[in-house]
């Protein structure tokens, strides 16, 4: 049976349209539900290319951001009741969906909510890495309080039931990065990896706590499936340098696959053309293979 998919266009001041049409432009083995304003829908389903519409100030802003976050909405429920078998989410402004009236730091927190507040991790995934943030929009100044044993350990076990129902690894193969520089150096820099993060490690039955400056290149070399990271900027910061534009954003823990692409919304260059597709297309094929795996 055809894998069917809900995908959201984001922010309509972005490149979300646009790459989103661009995306579905080549043939794809899915059926496609586009889900977003009326007008947009209709301009994607007939023509594959977008207007861009622009909107001044807050008021623009919160117009944009219900759009985004109704269009959010509408994927989840469709999954939720089983219609679609994923759902794929272009670039959304967190600060316009916020003004909108939706409470969540991102799409992430927004769909666990949506599900029923259920537990999940956000993953960046490539054919070079696998990352797993523990925390993801979040200060850094709050992080060390977050980075907790139950945190982690909560994170890997999504991460590693993920692992096994959606990418077919009977055995998932775990790090955990370390928090501080050289993993703490038995205390020096901070003891947080020796008493926080390796007990963690050791309940997954994950390696390391690893410090971040080797862990990320073991796992590209091929030493494990995916890495834990603690705090979103050494995740992301890994990932973006090895396979930047060639990610996709994966949420684990949801009762259905959900992937978008490795970037935001890039109000600079939305209209333009310069708007490059290819992590979106890299979103939508994944989530087809995830979707099939899943409906199977």
């Amino acid at each position: 049976m055809t894998v069917r998919l809900a995908v959201t266009l984001g922010d309509p001041r972005g490149i979300g349209p646009e790459i989103v049409a661009r995306a579905l432009a080549e043939p794809l083995a899915a059926e496609v539900t586009v889900v977003g304003a009326d007008d947009q829908v209709g301009a994607v389903a007939a023509a594959r290319r977008l207007p861009v519409g622009r909107w001044a100030g807050q008021g623009g802003a919160r117009r944009a951001g219900a759009i985004a976050g109704h269009a959010i909405e509408a994927a989840a429920r469709l999954a939720l009741e089983g219609a679609v078998d994923a759902v794929v989410t272009a670039p959304a402004s967190k600060q316009a969906l916020q003004l909108a009236g939706f409470p969540f730091p991102g799409h992430t927190e927004m769909l666990a909510h949506l599900a029923g507040d259920v537990d999940v991790a956000m993953m960046l995934a490539s054919d070079r890495l696998r990352v797993v943030l523990v925390t993801t929009h979040v200060p850094l100044r709050d992080v060390p309080a977050l980075v907790t044993t139950a945190a982690i350990v909560r994170t890997g076990t999504v991460t590693r039931t993920a692992l096994r129902n959606w990418f077919g690894l009977p055995e998932p193969r775990l790090a955990l990065c370390a928090l501080n520089p050289h993993a703490g150096e038995g205390g020096l820099f901070g003891d947080e990896d020796d008493r926080v993060l390796r007990p963690a490690a050791e309940r997954l039955g994950a390696a390391g706590p690893f410090p971040a400056d080797t862990v990320f290149v073991r796992a590209m070399r091929g030493e494990f499936d995916a890495v834990l990271a603690p705090y979103h900027d050494v995740g992301m910061t890994a990932i973006k340098v090895a396979s930047f534009g060639q990610a996709v954003n994966v949420t684990l823990g949801l009762p259905f696959p959900r992937t978008s692409p490795d970037h935001g919304t890039a109000f600079d260059i939305a209209g333009t053309g310069r708007a490059d597709p290819s992590s979106m297309r890299r979103a939508l094929d994944l989530a087809a293979a995830l979707g099939a795996r899943v409906r199977a």
